[in-house]
C-alpha cells in the first residue's frame, strides 16, 4: 500500500514549568548545533576531512558530563540537531543551499524530537500521543500538554513520526509528522484548467475567472511599519524594545497566515473542481532579480502555490502539467494561433490580433493557451502509452 506524510499543526498551552524546559531544550539543541559545526569546520582546516553524524553522536555523553545541563532536556533533540547539521551539510554540496550558517538565539526557535516505540510485557508504548477527546499531547520530557485545533478529528490515521516544538512570538506549537495509508480514487479525466500566475490578479483561470492580489493592501502591513519605527525609537535591551519586538513577530505570524489561507482556499477549489491542472513553468527566482517586479512579489507565494497543488495532486490522484518556460502563451492569439511579438510588453493588457481581429485580455489569453498546451501533452502521453 502508498503511504503519504502529512503535517499537523497544534497550537499547545504549557505551563509555566514546561515553558521553561522547552526554552530550555530550544537552547541545547542549537548549542550543540552550533558547537559540532564549529568542530567540523576545524576539522576540515586541519585534516580536509570532517566526522560524520554518527562519529559525533557517539561524543555526546562525553559532552553531557562536561556540560551537566545538556542531560535535563530530551536526548533526542540533541541527536536530531546532528542530523539537521549533516542534511544541511548535504544540501550545501547538492548546491542547494550556502555554507551551514551558526543558529542566532532570536530566529529559528525549535527543536524535533522523534516518536520512539517500545514493547513492555506486551503493551506499546510511544513518546508522542495525541488524545483528541482531552486535547491533550503527550511529548518527551514534557508529558502532558493541552493543545487547540482540529475539532473534527478523532485520531490520526497512521503512525506518528516526529514532532518540531516550535516558539513563536511567545506562542508555542507543536508539528506532527504522520505517515498515512494513500487511497487514491480512479483517475477519470473530465475537466481540464489553465493557469496563470500574475501580481495584480495572483490566479487567471482560463474559465476567464480572476483572482486577485488581496495581499497587497492589508492593515497589518502599515501596523508593522508603525511598529517597526517605534523599534528604533527604543533603547537596545529595554523591555519596552521586547514588547515591540513580540508584537511585530505576532503582526509578521498574521500576514503569513492570510497568506496561507488564501493560498490554501484557492488550492482546494482548484483541485476539487477540476481533473486536470495545467500551469507555466515560471522563472521565479529570474523574476526577483528584476527590479520593477520584485517589490511585488514579496508577499506573493507563487513557488507555493504550484508546491501545494503538486501534493493536494498527488493526494487527490489529479494530475499536473507544466508547460514549456519559452512557450509564448501571452503572445499567441488563443482563436487563430498567430504569434504577435508585440505584446511581450508587459504594459499591454488587452491587443487585438491582427490576423482574426479577435480581442483578448493578456491574461486570459494566456490562461487558455496554457490548457489547449497541457491538452497536448497529455494526449501525447496517452498515445506513447
Amino acid at each position: 500500500m502508498q503511504t503519504t506524510f502529512k503535517g499537523y499543526v497544534l497550537r499547545i498551552y504549557p505551563t509555566d514549568k514546561q515553558k521553561e524546559l522547552i526554552n530550555k531544550t530550544i537552547g541545547c539543541a542549537r548549542f550543540i548545533y552550533n558547537h559540532f559545526l564549529d568542530e567540523k569546520i576545524n576539522d576540515y582546516k586541519e585534516t580536509g576531512k570532517s566526522k560524520s553524524c554518527y562519529d559525533q553522536i557517539k561524543e555526546l555523553p562525553g559532552l553531557c558530563k562536561e556540560y551537566p545541563w545538556l542531560s535535563e532536556v530530551d536526548s533526542c533533540s540533541l541527536r536530531t540537531a546532528l542530523f539537521g547539521l549533516e542534511d544541511a551539510y548535504k544540501r550545501f554540496f547538492n548546491k542547494q543551499n550556502e555554507f551551514p550558517r551558526f543558529k542566532n538565539k532570536d530566529i529559528g526557535n525549535s527543536y524535533k524530537t522523534n516518536n520512539i516505540k517500545n514493547t513492555y510485557k506486551d503493551k506499546n508504548y510511544e513518546s508522542i500521543k495525541v488524545d483528541f477527546q482531552n486535547k491533550i499531547i503527550t511529548l518527551p520530557k514534557l508529558k502532558e500538554v493541552k493543545f487547540r485545533g482540529y475539532r473534527n478529528k478523532d485520531y490520526f490515521i497512521g503512525n506518528i513520526k516526529s514532532g518540531v516544538i516550535r516558539r513563536v512570538a511567545s506562542r508555542y506549537y507543536v508539528s506532527i509528522l504522520v505517515e498515512e495509508p494513500l487511497i487514491l480514487p480512479e483517475f477519470t479525466p473530465r475537466s481540464i484548467v489553465g493557469l496563470d500566475l500574475g501580481i495584480k490578479d495572483i490566479i487567471t483561470t482560463s474559465y476567464n475567472e480572476k483572482i486577485e492580489n488581496s495581499l497587497s493592501s492589508l492593515e497589518v502591513k502599515k501596523r508593522i511599519k508603525g511598529l517597526q519605527k517605534g523599534l528604533a525609537r527604543c533603547k537596545s535591551g529595554s523591555k519596552n524594545r521586547y514588547k515591540i519586538k513580540i508584537k511585530i513577530q505576532r503582526a509578521f505570524m498574521k500576514l503569513k497566515n492570510i497568506c496561507k489561507h488564501l493560498m490554501h482556499d484557492v488550492t482546494n477549489k482548484l483541485v476539487k473542481e477540476n481533473d486536470i491542472i495545467v500551469m507555466e513553468d515560471l522563472n521565479i527566482k529570474g523574476m526577483y532579480q528584476l527590479h520593477s517586479i520584485a517589490k511585488s512579489l514579496i508577499n506573493i507565494p507563487l513557488a507555493e502555490i504550484k508546491r501545494v497543488l503538486e501534493y493536494k495532486c498527488k493526494w487527490q490522484n489529479k494530475k499536473l502539467l507544466t508547460t514549456n518556460r519559452y512557450y509564448p502563451s501571452s503572445q499567441v492569439c488563443s482563436v487563430c494561433g498567430y504569434q504577435n511579438k508585440e505584446v511581450k510588453d508587459l504594459n499591454i493588457r488587452r491587443w487585438e490580433c491582427p490576423k482574426c481581429s479577435s480581442l483578448h485580455d493578456r491574461d486570459i489569453n494566456a490562461s487558455v493557451n496554457i490548457m489547449f498546451e497541457g491538452l497536448k501533452m497529455y494526449m501525447q502521453c496517452l498515445v506513447l502509452k
